[in-house]
């Protein structure tokens, strides 16, 4: 492990990893003075945000329900603001690629075809010191133009044409996510503010001289405080760059339970700075179970693969999620389907088409401006999809969708939901949950599994799902009772199958899916333990205690 024997400092900012090559482009003395900034003026804030959630966690834990906010009535009652109108590159939005932001992806993101690539330093990203500074580097240099290179095998990648290329939106990684290789006064400083804070100092002028902008995508929001928070820090860093007030533009993920209830205050928080909402949709289950996982029957959902978007309190999140943006002017982006086209089979690659084919339709007559994809392949189809119902238009903000009625309760009948659990779904489960975590290790955050693309969020819903089971003591579709012990078994089966290679992290990937899934605490995310644990670059487990000295 890295000590402070091997740290340097560079304007206050203690830099405890492993130097990478060309790091020093990235993490020049002014850039770092620049986040310096930002983290002093926010750690205090960020920290009591932290803790609100918590307590937020408890209340519903205790049976308090989420509902809309009466202290924030009068905004939604206010029929006469807007968000600022569609940046440019970002008027069309109908089809929307993301991925990690490594080489290869980088280009073959920006070759796609999407009009839009959100590149991710987040979900679909391991946070190794390596990714995160070369995940900049590429940034910067597809920007510049000077990405293209041959793989070992011979393959070559080459950008296409500036006029071809997509618009870039950052996802930034969300607040609960320490950087602990970048120290001010001993403590980390947040992954969020130095991904968004890196990206933002080397390329906002870089994007706006190519008619663009700095534009963001902001996960795991939990309220329209977090926004807040996140816009002060527009305002600063815009401030501090002298580039004017507005020229930031967020797109947020409603990936949270608690988020759901505050839509329109979220967007009205960075009204100057909003450029819609997604439906994060996995992260959201994955959300809804954290927070209501002890409160028994009535919250305990099905097996993963039926909780569909035509489920009621899916369907209640998706229309309210339309209603609320195209009210405020701000676009509505569809979720990820998670479905991944298999090239070496036929039936697999149709039946992923055909899914996605629907979900994308669903999400087009709905009024969504446009959609995500995670695959190439699945460019054409989400493109086809929304040029039927868009036309020549390059929007449906016109829809206000004024048919919906704003109703917190449906966003929590989880009751409503129909369907059974498995066996197959608790070992599919297991399965997905170590494998993830396992290429994760690796420093691979996103996997195709079973013709299906995993990343974070869908990790979190196997565990947390089993967690639920088993307090719950949950009933299968057989009428056995889901057990520890069951699991425990079913575990031993599973891990016994996965198929070992060399310098595979299996064994570390079962610790952690374990201590995540099994325990009585419920760690309130799976990354968080593995992150400070497991520093991939180390290829050596270090304990909590160690990283806290690293």
């Amino acid at each position: 492990m890295n000590s402070f024997t091997d740290s340097f400092t560079i304007n206050g900012i203690t830099m405890t990893a492993q130097p990478i090559c060309r790091q020093d482009e990235v993490l020049t003395p002014d850039a770092l003075a620049f986040i310096a900034k930002l983290h002093r003026s926010t750690a205090a804030r960020r920290q009591e945000l932290l803790q609100a959630r918590r307590t937020r966690r408890a209340e519903i834990a205790a049976g308090q329900d989420p509902r809309f906010l009466r202290e924030t009535e009068e905004i939604r009652n206010d029929p006469s603001w807007r968000v600022a109108p569609p940046a440019p590159g970002l008027e069309d939005r109908r089809v929307e690629i993301t991925g990690p932001v490594d080489k290869k992806m980088t280009i073959n993101a920006l070759n796609s075809g999407a009009k839009v690539w959100l590149a991710d330093m987040e979900d679909s990203s391991t946070p190794t010191w390596r990714n995160v500074i070369k995940g900049q580097l590429n940034l910067t240099d597809a920007l510049e133009r000077r990405i293209d290179f041959t793989s070992p095998e011979g393959k070559e990648y080459k950008l296409r044409p500036a006029g071809d290329l997509p618009t870039i939106v950052v996802r930034p990684r969300g607040w609960h996510l320490p950087e602990k290789h970048m120290l001010i006064d001993g403590e980390p400083i947040a992954g969020g503010i130095v991904d968004f804070g890196l990206f933002f100092f080397h390329n906002a002028r870089r994007l706006l001289a190519q008619g663009k902008g700095p534009y963001f995508y902001l996960p795991k929001i939990e309220n329209h405080l977090e926004a807040r928070l996140w816009n002060d820090i527009f305002i600063l860093a815009q401030d501090l760059l002298g580039i004017p007030q507005g020229t930031i533009r967020a797109t947020v993920l409603i990936e949270t339970i608690t988020a759901a209830f505050e839509m329109e205050e979220i967007l009205y928080e960075l009204r100057d700075h909003a450029a819609g909402l997604n439906a994060g949709r996995w992260d959201y289950i994955f959300s809804l179970i954290k927070n209501f996982r002890t409160r028994g029957p009535r919250f305990v959902l099905p097996d993963r693969s039926q909780v569909t978007m035509t489920q009621p309190f899916m369907r209640a999140y998706t229309e309210q999620l339309v209603r609320a943006c195209h009210k405020r002017g701000a676009m509505a982006i569809g979720g990820m389907a998670a479905a991944v086209p298999n090239r070496k089979d036929e039936a697999a690659n149709a039946n992923a088409l055909e899914k996605v084919r629907a979900d994308k339709t669903r999400e087009a007559n709905d009024g969504f401006d446009g959609s995500w994809v995670a695959h190439p392949d699945l460019v054409p189809v989400c493109r086809e999809v929304f040029d039927s119902i868009l036309g020549s238009k390059p929007n449906q903000l016109d829809r206000t969708r004024e048919d919906v009625v704003p109703d917190d309760r449906a966003l929590i009948n989880v009751a409503a939901t129909t369907g059974t659990i498995t066996e197959q779904g608790i070992r599919n489960n297991i399965e997905v949950g170590i494998r993830y975590i396992e290429s994760w290790l690796r420093g691979n955050g996103a996997v195709a599994i079973h013709n299906l693309m995993e990343d974070a969020a869908t990790a979190e819903i196997s565990r947390s799902q089993l967690w639920q089971w088993m307090f719950s003591s949950a009933i299968t579709d057989r009428g056995e009772i889901v057990t520890h012990h069951w699991i425990e078994e079913l575990l031993d089966e599973e891990f016994a199958r996965l198929e070992r290679f060399d310098g595979d992290r299996f064994e570390d990937a079962r610790d952690i899916f374990e201590e995540v899934t099994m325990a009585q605490d419920f760690p309130s995310f799976l990354t968080l333990p593995a992150y400070a644990r497991y520093l991939t670059e180390a290829r050596e487990k270090a304990t909590v205690e160690e990283l806290a000295a690293a």
